[in-house]
């Protein structure tokens, strides 16, 4: 079972992100929409991972910002 994070947790990693990887999250939000199309979560947070060499947690918070934007959109 993945770990849930609090929605300050989320935005703490996020901020974190271009220190860690050496890239803005908009960069990852689009490395994400342009990979493979994956349907579960998990699956995207393992391919991050794999593809990219990311921590968990920064995998997690990416494909979570990119599942909340995308759902976002939706609404609009």
């Amino acid at each position: 079972m993945s770990q849930v994070f609090s929605e300050e947790t989320h935005r703490n990693l996020l901020a974190r992100i271009p220190h860690c990887t050496g890239r803005e999250v908009s960069d990852w939000l689009r490395a994400v929409e342009e990979g493979p199309s994956l349907f579960r979560f998990e699956e995207k947070v393992s391919w991050l991972r794999a593809e990219h060499n990311l921590a968990y947690g920064h995998a997690k918070a990416i494909i979570h910002e990119y599942d909340l934007r995308r759902a976002a959109r939706k609404f609009l």
